[in-house]
């Protein structure tokens, strides 16, 4: 069954974005910096922009990110860049893009894409309380930096971006199949209204910069400890949205970790407990958000390949379900804390 029969025709150059950005054009755009490349050319796991790890004649190879045409603007991008660099400037382990001929964002044949030095690692074991507490440190730090270095030109977290406007999304552009839609009306209104009472119940919590998607996909562990990577989605919100996606399990061993990346995140910043009514709130948004997204970028190739589920009526079952699922976790109330 197809979904989205109505939607809205688009820019051919929006709906394949990265049509034009060919082998060559990443090999050449490498070299247009200066660099002899070695014809090696890996991609990398990313979907929202492209990433590949490019060879360099007789050196360490290099990670080249092409920003996707028209999500952020050049001051956005430039915020994360100055956010990434800062951190490491204060020896916090983020990977800042290479500052050639003074610039961090450069252009080439349309493209915007940035350079920076390979990283490597391996999963972080969340389930280990001490690895926990070790990075709760780190952000704890990055924190820090964001307290004093706010966003003006990336967005915020909140229930209006993340959850009311996606939303609005799914529902006008025809994602939801005819049978499952008065279902999927009915849990999303729900969902949303218990999101506005968590928020409601927090109070008016601090926004600092974050990184916004700090995730164990985006963490790097070494022998010396965590990277943090991929800064791409770095926007402003409260404290916990950085925490939260650490933790899993039921909820004795969210609670028992959640205390662990605590124990951390105190030696350096101070945490608001209000904040842990937001925690089930800000997955419920993230998981009606990332409909949305995948929605949004379905005409672009890679999107059905890796999301084949997608466009189906399961996928809008399942998430009626999950959707439920997250209203009784709203309704019990915040993490309590060992």
């Amino acid at each position: 069954m197809s979904l989205n029969p109505s939607a809205t025709p688009q820019d051919p150059a929006q709906l394949r974005p990265y049509a034009d950005l060919t082998p060559d054009v990443v090999l050449d755009a490498v070299e247009s910096l200066g660099f002899l490349v070695d014809g090696h050319l890996l991609a990398l796991n990313s979907y929202e922009n492209r990433v590949y790890q490019v060879g360099i004649d007789d050196a360490a190879p290099l990670i080249a990110k092409f920003y996707r045409p028209g999500r952020w603007s050049d001051e956005a991008i430039a915020e994360e860049h100055a956010f990434v660099a800062a951190l490491a400037e204060r020896e916090i382990p983020a990977v800042p893009p290479l500052r050639i001929d003074g610039r961090s964002l450069h252009r080439h044949q349309g493209y915007r894409f940035s350079l920076s030095i390979r990283c490597g690692g391996r999963d972080p074991e969340l389930e280990d309380l001490e690895i926990l507490t070790r990075i709760g440190r780190f952000i704890g730090r990055i924190h820090v930096v964001g307290e004093s270095q706010p966003f003006r030109h990336r967005p915020t977290l909140d229930l209006q971006r993340f959850g009311e406007e996606p939303s609005r999304f799914l529902l006008e552009q025809g994602w939801i199949p005819t049978e499952l839609e008065t279902s999927y009306r009915s849990v999303l209104a729900h969902a949303l209204s218990e999101v506005e009472a968590c928020y409601k119940r927090a109070g008016a919590v601090h926004m600092l910069s974050l990184h916004g998607d700090c995730h164990r996909g985006n963490l790097l562990w070494t022998d010396t400890g965590p990277h943090f990577v991929d800064f791409d989605d770095a926007r402003s919100g409260p404290a916990v949205q950085d925490l939260w996606m650490l933790l899993s399990g039921d909820r004795q061993a969210m609670a028992l970790q959640l205390d662990a990346v605590l124990e951390g995140y105190r030696d350096f910043a101070d945490f608001d407990p209000r904040e842990l009514h937001l925690i089930e709130a800000l997955r419920t948004l993230r998981l009606i958000h990332h409909s949305a997204w995948i929605a949004r970028r379905w005409e672009d190739p890679a999107f059905p390949s890796a999301f084949p589920w997608f466009d189906s009526p399961r996928y809008w079952e399942e998430q009626i379900l999950i959707l439920r699922e997250q209203i009784a976790a709203m309704q019990e109330g915040p993490l309590a804390l060992f």
